[in-house]
């Protein structure tokens, strides 16, 4: 096998207007009527997909579904396993933490309305919701032309998509499981009344960039802290690189307003260290912010999904 983005999920940088993401569990009541329905799930989900795609050709539908490491040991304990899936435990430091929250199966679901988010969740769910349990429903927007919700313009460090594939997309390093991808979930909610108070240039030390026009501030303008210091990583002095997107979500009349970070990586290990860095440097953002969940989910390649459907997984 080789790369072909037509056996990739939905993994790119494209971060959609309405987004919804949604975090079940197993209920681990019968393993083999919850493998049925999983196994009838991924086949459906497929076609859901393909038909909403034809029915609201506008809304540009983008899907990725994945499974943690805990469902693939319940669903698929006989089948080998992509080589950098693993449970997230959760990250302490001396100051701030990220902790660990349990998951089975994750979706992210993106469209350019409303409408078509819901059809697809309502399709789905009419197979996989008697199985399951619901640990997290998010529901994200686009904040204007694609700023995170505290006001800078979000992404500008992803790389473009012709080389998307070399950092979100499993290769030949892990052959079973080329086309996969390392999806890491994680949902932040901010104090945006203190965030509020900072001046904009404060605001923009505390991130290394201009607010307005993104220009990166030179190195001695920013924080020691400022969140794209500590969040980049080297490894043997090459940089790395994941495709990641910051969706807001808010219930502005209560107060409640946050980010939900999705990394997809073609290495687990380097998302993890970048979270190990920001946790280390005491990431500015982390000071007005309190992060609620976290897990790893590994979203299979098309082919793989079939396998799942076919049964042959485990052969």
């Amino acid at each position: 096998m080789s790369f072909n983005p037509a056996k990739v999920q939905d993994v790119w940088k494209d971060a959609g207007k309405e987004v919804q993401f949604t975090v079940l569990a197993l209920k681990r009541q019968d393993q083999a009527k919850e493998l049925a329905a999983v196994r009838e799930f991924i086949d459906r989900f497929q076609a859901i997909t393909r038909s909403l795609r034809i029915r609201a050709q506008k809304s540009n539908l983008k899907v990725a579904v994945g499974f943690s490491n805990a469902a693939w040991d319940y669903l698929f304990p006989n089948a080998p396993k992509p080589k950098e899936l693993a449970t997230y435990e959760g990250i302490k430091g001396d100051k701030y933490e990220m902790p660990a929250t349990p998951g089975d199966i994750f979706l992210h679901v993106r469209a350019n309305d409303e409408a078509t988010v819901y059809e697809f969740m309502r399709q789905v769910m009419l197979f996989i919701g008697d199985v399951t349990t619901v640990v997290d429903e998010t529901h994200g927007f686009r904040y204007f032309e694609g700023r995170a919700i505290i006001g800078f313009i979000d992404g500008t460090e992803n790389p473009d998509v012709d080389e998307a594939k070399d950092y979100a997309v499993v290769g030949s390093e892990d052959p079973l499981f080329e086309n996969g991808s390392y999806a890491f979930a994680q949902k932040w909610r901010h104090e945006m009344d203190i965030w509020h108070t900072l001046s904009t240039e404060t605001q923009e030390k505390a991130v290394g960039r201009k607010k307005f026009d993104d220009l990166e501030l030179p190195d001695g303008e920013k924080f020691k802290n400022a969140h794209n210091v500590v969040s980049q990583v080297e490894f043997n002095g090459v940089s790395q690189n994941i495709v990641r997107m910051n969706v807001p979500y808010s219930d502005p009349a209560t107060g409640i307003t946050g980010t939900y970070f999705i990394g997809y990586a073609r290495h687990w290990q380097v998302t993890k260290a970048m979270l190990e860095s920001m946790i280390k440097g005491h990431d500015y953002l982390l000071s007005f912010s309190k992060i609620l969940s976290g897990q790893l989910f590994f979203i299979p390649s098309k082919d793989t999904l079939d396998q799942i459907v076919n049964g042959d997984l485990t052969k």
